[in-house]
């Protein structure tokens, strides 16, 4: 523990804790504004890092951060040293940035973060909690002496923290869907050009197949990109129409490794590494001293709900299921309700709705005002903790012999991990109380629709 000879209201609190707390509260004084304005000016005073390596850069409404985790563990294992950049976290915000499994160490969080802000200060940059994560993540990579590092997309593309990238090895599309309409656009063409942001001139492009190819295809052409590949370019035709999302995301991932042409990664080791997923991925934890079984999975939208339900149906199908769910304020609450209601064949009596201590968070108030059906649900607007729903939903899942499903927003993973008894660093209630200050709904990085200056320069 730290002490604070001072007595100024830290005493008690680590330097990390301290640190990650006021970056967590920078969108509080900055105004956030879209551009890459901020980011190319901190990217350049840290020497341009990014330029000097391999990158793989990857956007998509779902899937993105399961191709970075599989493209990074592959790559791992044919013996590279692999950073990796994903967001949001589970329970540690050091998740976000890792070096072949590694997170960044609290010490090196310490060491890293002030020299970015006395940059922000001596230069007058008024940068983003997300842009300042970013930074953070390209100095540790620099530091680390990488080989390579995916990086996923925070939100959009275009105009997104990660942008900054002149020269990506490759660039990855997993999927489009309607998503952050608000700042995105309200159309899946619309949103296909913010992602189709980061392709880059005489740079090769990868999409999976639900993508629209007409506008991905065309954007690829007007930037110069030196080809535009699908899945079946470079692995062949699938055998059968893949409704696993897993099995999709494997693909891409695996036709990604095949394209980079600085790796020559053998077979066996792409089929091994493509099978890893990030946790809360249909994440399947079996717990001993209850023989219960939980599933965890971040779907977090109506298509991936969907997906989620299917998944749960063919690999379960004569097993019923408790679920606990919390879900964004700015997702379509109705249409997740009725998946979810899918689940238990409409019996609401088996689902536990959830609110967490996120800005983000949708009320349960709101949840059940979209499907009113959820109105016959468990809840507690009383005690709203979701520690307090997963314990309820365990006793009852054990008695009435159910597999136990959390599943929605991933504001509520880290405490319901936690809840099941998963032993994994997290940080403490003086971050988690300000995670997500000043954020609107949409992403870390994004705070209105005003695209300023940088929109025309990256068209």
């Amino acid at each position: 523990m730290a002490v604070d000879e001072n007595n100024n209201g830290t005493a008690h609190y680590t330097p990390y804790e301290q640190w990650v707390r006021r970056l967590y509260q920078t969108n509080l004084f900055h105004p956030v504004k879209l551009g890459l304005k901020n980011m190319e000016e901190l990217h350049k005073l840290l020497g341009r890092p990014m330029d000097k390596l391999t990158v793989i850069h990857i956007a998509g409404t779902n899937g993105k951060g399961s191709v970075a985790l599989k493209i990074a563990k592959t790559l791992e294992m044919a013996g590279l040293k692999v950073g990796l950049f994903c967001s949001p976290h589970v329970s540690s915000f050091r998740e976000r940035m890792q070096v072949n499994g590694r997170l960044i160490s609290e010490e090196q969080v310490i060491e890293y973060l002030p020299r970015i802000y006395e940059l922000c200060r001596k230069y007058d940059i008024p940068a983003t909690f997300f842009e300042i994560t970013t930074a953070l993540a390209f100095l540790f990579y620099d530091e680390e002496h990488v080989d390579v590092v995916v990086l996923e997309t925070g939100l959009g593309g275009r105009l997104d923290a990660t942008n900054v990238i002149r020269h990506p090895a490759l660039s990855i599309i997993t999927s489009i869907g309607l998503e952050h309409t608000r700042i995105l656009g309200d159309t899946i063409e619309l949103i296909a050009l913010e992602k189709g942001g980061i392709i880059k001139e005489d740079c090769p492009v990868l999409v999976g197949p639900n993508v629209p190819h007409n506008v991905l295809r065309e954007c690829a052409e007007k930037k110069r990109a030196k080809a535009y590949y699908t899945c079946e370019d470079v692995l062949g035709e699938s055998p059968s129409i893949i409704a696993d999302y897993d099995k999709e995301n494997a693909r891409i991932a695996a036709a990604a490794i095949q394209l980079l042409d600085e790796f020559d990664v053998p077979e066996e080791i792409i089929e091994k590494g493509t099978r890893e997923r990030p946790p809360c991925r249909f994440e399947i934890r079996m717990l001993d001293d209850d023989g219960l079984t939980v599933i965890l999975d971040v779907a977090h939208n109506p298509d991936a709900m969907k997906y989620l339900v299917r998944k749960l149906q063919t690999t379960h199908p004569n097993d019923k299921f408790r679920v606990v769910v919390g879900m964004s304020s700015d997702k379509d609450l109705a249409k997740c309700g009725q998946s979810i209601l899918e689940a238990v064949h409409d019996n609401a009596e088996s689902i536990h709705v959830v609110q967490a201590a996120h800005p983000r968070a949708a009320t349960i108030e709101a949840i059940t005002e979209a499907e009113p059906r959820l109105n016959g649900c468990h809840f507690d607007t009383n005690d709203r903790s979701i520690a307090k729903q997963v314990h309820d939903a365990m006793r009852l899942a054990k008695d009435n012999g159910e597999i136990l499903v959390v599943c929605g927003s991933v504001f509520l993973m880290s405490e319901a991990r936690e809840a099941i008894g998963i032993d994994e660093p997290r940080d403490s209630k003086y971050i988690a109380e300000v995670a997500g200050s000043g954020v609107r709904s949409g992403q870390e990085n994004f705070g209105n629709t005003d695209p300023g200056p940088d929109f025309e320069q990256s068209k």
